[in-house]
């Protein structure tokens, strides 16, 4: 077993999400989260992915189609998925933030979009829905993305929501770190 944080996101969705699901990759990427959250709502689910890269777009799509699954793929910021849902309908919003791997390294997500995207999917979360959070930070897009989200999943309230931040203690670098909130009844 690889135990990475990437492993602990695609764990913690697979014992969250039911097929049905209304799902939102708020970060699409390469599409692995995407076809992820297809595959577990199934056919009677829906699922949203976002980027404002086009080539994470093309990726993505192209990833859909290989593997024959379905869904909304928006050329759009994290920050607007508000526009494309409804308060309190999601049952889960993955978010990783940092670069597209293999992408341009002067692309990546920035701490204001970022805060304002998870405040967005907070309130998008229907109750008992959950929030899978892979920060990647360090290199080229430095810690102040890392230091703000931090520092704000702080503030939230915990009558509402439970966070949990991991961190790993003896790996080299900058290892992304697995974050998860619940969002309570």
């Amino acid at each position: 077993m690889q135990l990475n944080t990437l492993h602990m996101v695609h764990e913690f969705l697979r014992r969250h999400v039911m097929p049905g699901a209304f799902c939102i990759d708020a970060t699409a990427g390469k599409g692995r989260d995407t076809a992820l959250l297809c595959r577990l709502a199934g056919e009677s689910g829906r699922v949203l992915a976002f980027d404002i890269q086009e080539d994470a777009i093309r990726q993505t799509r192209a990833l859909l189609a290989q593997e024959r699954l379905h869904a909304e793929v928006l050329l759009e910021s994290h920050a607007n998925m508000a526009l494309y849902a409804a308060e309190n309908t999601a049952d889960c919003i993955v978010f990783n933030f940092g670069r597209l791997p293999g992408g341009d390294p002067h692309i990546f997500t920035e701490s204001d979009s970022s805060v304002a995207a998870i405040d967005a999917g907070l309130q998008i979360l229907r109750p008992g829905g959950v929030m899978a959070i892979a920060l990647y930070y360090g290199g080229e897009n430095g810690y102040e993305e890392r230091d703000a989200i931090l520092q704000h999943l702080q503030t939230l309230d915990d009558r509402i929501f439970s966070v949990l931040t991991c961190q790993w203690s003896n790996r080299r670098s900058d290892p992304p770190m697995p974050i998860f909130i619940w969002k309570e009844y």
